[in-house]
């Protein structure tokens, strides 16, 4: 018996994550919902009505909350991920855009309108860090270990690296016109970012906090938003925003694969735990665009609400 007691009580100490559902979440930021899509069928399942203007997007580490950035609320909605409800909303400063979910479970956010990046506590809604930044924040991105955030800031031309858990600014990066995204490689020792307006790709090494390679793209339609990187750390998928396609480009070299045409005004990206599909958000089309990352081809197109921004996937 006193075994068994001493098992409960050991067991309640551990928070069991949620089994994913296999499904993707797509934000809609002008018909102000969420589209709710079965992983398996690649179908319509459910949509979910959030606020005003919802566009960044995430999940909790345990899988149990789907997170949104409602911009126009300036707050966090939070979705049960079992249930599909809306479970509350918390205040997250003004025009919360973009966020990214750190591994201890706080989230990163970028508060467009008041040049900072804020640090918020998900489970009671409270702000546990202010950072002053460039102006006008958008992207956000985590290494892998957690030691540090990436927040870019679009009229700056900078990115900003931020240490944790000090939340200082530990080196400001400049880049090209208006950087809009970025991601670490694996080891967190690399990191590629973004710029829209320049149509660039930049490629920093995060030890020395130096651009070490510049992609141009060549499609002067081409306004880069979303990148991420493959599985194997091979290429990186570019959201080529105005010039509809996908860019792919060689993560070691920057040199172009491929283009995969998709909808129109593509922005946001998902990558599949297995690497082996990638989901567009494709804006003026409404619709999702599904790429088989072994031939990079488009496999199905999905009708979502109006202008799909973000999208992650809980798999």
């Amino acid at each position: 018996m006193k075994h068994f007691i001493i098992a409960i009580l050991l067991a309640g100490c551990f928070q069991v994550a949620q089994a994913a559902s296999n499904r993707i979440f797509v934000t809609n930021e002008r018909s102000n919902d969420i589209t709710v899509i079965d992983g398996s069928s690649l179908e319509v399942e459910k949509t979910i009505k959030v606020g005003d203007r919802p566009r960044g997007i995430g999940i909790s580490p345990d899988g149990a909350e789907l997170y949104v950035a409602v911009s126009e609320d300036n707050a966090i909605a939070v979705i049960d991920l079992g249930s599909l409800e809306l479970l509350r909303k918390f205040e997250a400063g003004s025009d919360p855009e973009t966020f990214a979910v750190h591994p201890d479970g706080n989230i990163y956010i970028s508060n467009e309108d008041d040049a900072k990046a804020s640090v918020f506590d998900p489970a009671t809604g409270r702000q546990l860090a202010e950072i002053q930044v460039g102006l006008e924040p958008e992207g956000v991105a985590i290494s892998p270990d957690g030691k540090h955030v990436i927040v870019t800031s679009e009229s700056t031309n900078m990115l900003h690296v931020i240490q944790v858990p000090e939340h200082t600014i530990i080196a400001n990066i400049l880049v090209g016109a208006r950087p809009r995204a970025a991601v670490f490689n694996n080891s967190g020792d690399l990191a590629y970012a973004t710029s829209e307006i320049s149509g660039e790709v930049k490629k920093i090494d995060m030890t020395s906090y130096e651009v070490i390679a510049v992609k141009k793209i060549a499609d002067e339609k081409a306004k880069p938003k979303d990148v991420i990187l493959s599985k194997d750390e091979t290429k990186l998928y570019v959201a080529g925003g105005r010039a509809n396609q996908i860019i792919v480009l060689d993560a070691d070299t920057m040199e172009l694969i491929k283009g995969i045409p998709v909808g129109k005004r593509v922005w946001g990206l998902a990558m599949s735990r297995d690497g082996k599909r990638v989901f567009t958000t494709n804006g003026v089309s409404g619709t999702v665009s599904v790429i088989d990352t072994e031939d990079d081809e488009v496999i199905k197109t999905i009708t979502v609400g109006k202008f799909p921004w973000g999208v992650v996937i809980d798999d």
